[in-house]
């Protein structure tokens, strides 16, 4: 069972790294939450999706920065300039807030709604979901594992 979930995650981790540097056709916003005190935002900076699961928001940046040694709330472009950055960023992300989701057994649709829920998820953007899940059977299948239910937010 360990092994069909660790594939299944490997699935869903490679489908959605599926890869953007910038947001398509630019930022749609700043993404920059004024109320959290912890991670505050620089001005000018904006912490838009970049890299292979877009991270997004100051909250993210500040602590991939930390956790990874870049200046993520002065700097978020670093994730843009450099691709081990990049996917080390996207690393961090998912193990922070993806991967316990789709371990835990929660099914595909749950890292949807982990990564892009609030643009996807509950009626949003159902071509889109649609499309992840029909990506994310084709993984699975080409690693030979079964993509589970729920696949769907």
């Amino acid at each position: 069972m360990a092994r069909v979930l660790a594939l299944g995650a490997a699935a869903a981790f490679l489908l959605l790294a599926f890869c953007y540097i910038d947001e398509i056709n630019g930022p749609s916003k700043n993404y920059c939450d004024p109320t959290n005190a912890e991670w505050p935002c620089a001005a000018g900076k904006g912490y838009y999706g970049r890299g292979p699961l877009q991270i997004s928001w100051n909250y993210n940046y500040g602590a991939a920065g930390q956790s990874l040694g870049f200046d993520g709330l002065n700097d978020p472009d670093a994730v843009a300039r450099s691709p081990v950055l990049a996917f080390q960023a996207a690393l961090w992300y998912w193990m922070n807030s993806v991967h316990d989701v789709i371990v835990s057994g929660q099914g595909f649709g749950a890292t949807i709604r982990a990564i892009n829920g609030a643009l996807e998820c509950n009626g949003k953007n159902p071509s889109a979901v649609n499309d992840r899940v029909a990506f994310y059977k084709q993984f699975c299948q080409q690693f030979g594992v079964d993509p589970g239910t729920s696949l769907t937010c």
